[in-house]
């Protein structure tokens, strides 16, 4: 049977050991009168391993507008050596179609992908977190709403009982 004293069991109508782990913590940090609201980001960054970090890093350079300029320029830089300026020489070392080029964009993509990858997990791993902290701190206020509620409603009882002890008190008009 739900005790009665505790809020979050008369609202669920559950044992405390019954209770989801977010539920437990709510009720831990009301019993200590500590706040519950976290910064998702600082939780998730002190739980990230370095790769995790490191994913993100590449993930937001290879995502940039600076990463796709500066590789259109070496890749039109790489075509022009190859087509133009080292063929007046003799010395191109990936004459057209460029297949060495195609191996290494091959390479860059085959290694980028995975990595951008790990980072979108990482920031669903973020987004499921924050989530969970949003609904701690959703239920935290609400059973403080509630425990109000309750404060109030005592209050207007024992006024309605000390008027009613009065008007009982009263001698009755004739």
């Amino acid at each position: 049977m739900p005790s009665p004293h505790n809020p979050l069991s008369r609202m669920f109508g559950a044992h405390t050991r019954q209770l989801d782990p977010e539920q437990q913590n709510v009720l831990d940090k009301i019993a200590s009168k500590l706040p519950i609201a976290r910064d998702a980001a600082d939780v998730a960054d002190e739980r990230s391993t370095y790769g995790e970090r490191l994913a993100d890093r590449v993930a937001a350079v290879g995502g940039s507008w600076g990463f796709i300029i500066a590789f259109t320029i070496v890749l039109f830089g790489w075509m022009l050596l190859n087509s133009d300026v080292l063929a007046r020489w003799g010395l191109v070392f990936d004459p057209y179609p460029y297949m060495f080029l195609n191996l290494m964009l091959s390479t860059l993509a085959a290694i980028q992908a995975p990595v951008i990858m790990m980072s979108q997990n990482r920031q669903s791993q973020k987004d499921r977190l924050a989530a969970s902290l949003d609904y701690e701190v959703n239920l935290r206020t609400e059973l403080e709403i509630l425990r109000l509620h309750e404060k109030i409603d005592l209050a207007i009882a024992e006024r309605l009982d000390r008027i009613e002890a009065r008007l009982g008190t009263l001698p009755s008009a004739p």
